[in-house]
């Protein structure tokens, strides 16, 4: 190894970057199908950066043509191993809508372009390394890897695939946030260990013969079953959700033909000091000058970096326990937090940049407002079982807290140059109702953080489809809205709440649906993005689409899976739009409900012009 790296640039993408640098070799290539954007919230950067300040010599591949061997082999031979993520996305999430319809842009790519990272991302990087460097070791991660780490059902073919590691024929695969595991792995291979003898570290997944290779594990149905027995699926995907756990959580194996997966619990959460050291080191905090042909005015040439520009990550990890999303297999349910002094010292960072207008666009997470952990012990004791933390209602063990997120805001705010700091990552509002001084944050957000509109994610207002969700039900929406319409009295503005909705979730039906339309009717909402359920890799909801049981209770689910029962599901949630029209008037009478098409208060839509003067008034 080298001493830590002080120089302010880009780390290396060709030979001349390594040779203006003084290196001769690397002890890692990073290959990601992402461009290269040197900034805290792109996992290439995050990964690259953290072994780079522990001496390592780290250059990054981004985007490589995958139609020769050309690319993969323009940094030379590393050292020590290849590191391989498809990206900050799945490659097939990526690529493809939830109608299955090739996606017109990607904003991890230059100019927003399509088609310049491969389907399957992970596997076709890895196959094409192991091609031109078969003894180098190949380590794959990132969120495409980490949610495919098991036996998974794949929505775009629709079919139950093996484990991304023994699919991509990589050496390990490292799940979760990574910088700890790959600290770790990276010490042991500079110290001549090899990959292949490293199997107790957190976080990781690698391949062993038979069971005669591990001890003190829990047995997951093999992928044979889980390929053929749906109810096997649920039982494997409940094992795992159930030590998912990195205090307590034990090993999982899972057989794959004639080898055996071992996927070890996670890594413990980063702490404060810890997560500080990340964040604070010398990124570029733009994209490679590479791309500079693509900029259009002052948006930059990567589109995905406007959108984190300007924002600050705060924290780690949610307890929300939306079953629909990935982060609790991600990221873990333990809160990890950075210092305010952590913060402000990147948001004036921030304030010198040339293009910074006065806007902080973001200060938080995956949830805004979770800066404190659920419950204390938790470290101590591992999280509970078969239990979540907010939904269908609070625990009573839960310590709800916004002082922490208050103070920090107003510091931020407070900073020379700054006009306004904004709140735009997701608010648990289960989460301010739970908290005793909950109007006080409330009212922060409206006088200061709030600019018009508070986006806010209730998904449903079914109490069936809100519990399958793992989400708050209709009445704890109902309170946060009289709290935050009442606040907003009391300030003399006129602010709005923008609810994000979700059509076809398991368990909704189309009765379920049109429910939430004349809510949403009664309401006067009229949402402008509404979002048809995605199954993507390694979610409680994925399970239950695929199966039709929910894993976790084993009760049978009702899964909308037609395309015309799906299409109806969401117009019904936007049945004020023109082109909704058709699919609103098919699903009312589908449901002997054309008793809301007329013009009356509660009608949904008017009659057509053929059909006044027979019951249309």
């Amino acid at each position: 190894m080298v001493s830590s790296d002080t120089t302010t640039d880009f780390l290396p993408v060709c030979l001349e970057d390594m040779e203006k640098r003084g290196w001769s070799g690397l002890d890692f290539v990073f290959v990601t199908g992402d461009a290269y954007v040197d900034h805290p919230a792109f996992c290439a950067a995050v990964i690259s950066r953290v072994l780079v300040s522990r001496g390592y010599r780290v250059g990054v591949i981004a985007q490589p043509d995958c139609s020769s061997t050309k690319d993969f082999a323009r940094l030379g031979t590393p050292k020590l191993g290849f590191l391989v993520a498809a990206g900050n996305m799945d490659s097939m999430l990526n690529a493809y809508t939830a109608a299955k319809k090739r996606r017109s842009s990607d904003a991890y790519s230059p100019g927003g372009k399509i088609n310049l990272r491969p389907l399957r991302a992970t596997i076709v990087y890895t196959k094409r390394l192991k091609e031109i460097f078969p003894d180098i070791p190949v380590i794959i991660g990132g969120i495409e890897a980490s949610l495919r780490r098991m036996a998974h059902y794949d929505y775009w073919s629709n079919t139950v695939m093996p484990s991304i590691l023994i699919d991509s024929g990589a050496d390990m695969l490292v799940y979760g946030m990574g910088e700890r595991a790959m600290i770790e792995i990276a010490g042991e291979l500079h110290r001549g260990v090899t990959l292949s003898a490293l199997t107790d570290i957190k976080g990781t997944c690698f391949v062993v013969p038979n069971r005669d290779y591990v001890y003190d594990y829990v047995e997951l149905p093999s992928y044979k079953a889980v390929k053929s027995d749906k109810g096997a699926f649920a039982e494997a995907v409940k094992l795992a959700f159930l030590e998912q756990d990195p205090v307590c959580g034990k090993r999982l194996i899972q057989e794959h033909d004639k080898s055996l997966l071992v996927v070890n619990p996670p890594s413990m959460p980063l702490d404060e000091a810890e997560m500080d050291a990340i964040y604070d080191l010398p990124y570029m905090r733009r994209c490679h000058p590479v791309y500079d042909k693509y900029a259009k005015g002052d948006a930059p040439p990567v589109p995905a970096l406007q959108e984190v520009e300007f924002s600050l990550i705060g924290q780690r990890g949610c307890f929300g326990g939306c079953n629909f999303c990935a982060i609790v297999f991600h990221e873990g349910r333990i809160i990890s937090r950075r210092s305010h002094e952590s913060l402000l010292k990147e948001a004036k960072i921030l304030t010198e940049a040339k293009n910074f207008k006065g806007y902080i666009h973001d200060v938080g997470g995956p949830t805004a407002n979770f800066r404190e952990k659920s419950c204390q012990g938790q470290t101590e004791r591992g999280l509970c079982k078969n239990k979540s933390c907010l939904s269908p209602a609070p625990c009573r063990n839960l310590q709800a807290s916004h002082r922490d997120y208050i103070e920090l805001l107003k510091k931020i705010r407070n900073l020379p140059k700054v006009k306004k700091v904004f709140v735009r990552s997701g608010i648990r509002f289960d989460y301010i109702l739970a908290d005793r001084d909950g109007d006080k944050f409330i009212r922060e957000l409206c006088e200061h953080h709030v600019s018009g509109q508070m986006k806010i994610a209730p998904e449903h207002i079914s109490d069936n489809v809100t519990r399958l969700m793992g989400k708050s039900d209709k009445k704890t929406l109902l309170k946060f809205v009289d709290r935050f319409t009442a606040i907003n009295k009391q300030l003399n503005k006129k602010q709005y709440l923008v609810p994000y909705f979700m059509s076809s979730h398991p368990g909704a039906t189309l009765k379920d649906a049109l429910g939430l339309a004349e809510f949403l009717h009664k309401m006067h909402w009229h949402p402008r993005q509404v979002q048809d359920f995605i199954p993507t890799p390694g979610t409680i909801s994925t399970a239950m689409y695929h199966t039709g049981i929910n894993p976790l209770t084993g009760e049978k689910v009702y899964v909308a899976k037609s395309p015309e029962e799906k299409a109806m599901q969401r117009a019904l949630l936007q049945y004020f739009l023109p082109q909704n029209r058709t699919l609103v008037i098919k699903a009312l009478k589908k449901l002997g409900r054309e008793d809301l098409i007329g013009y009356e208060k509660k009608c949904l839509i008017k009659p057509t012009e053929k059909s006044k003067g027979k019951g249309g008034k």
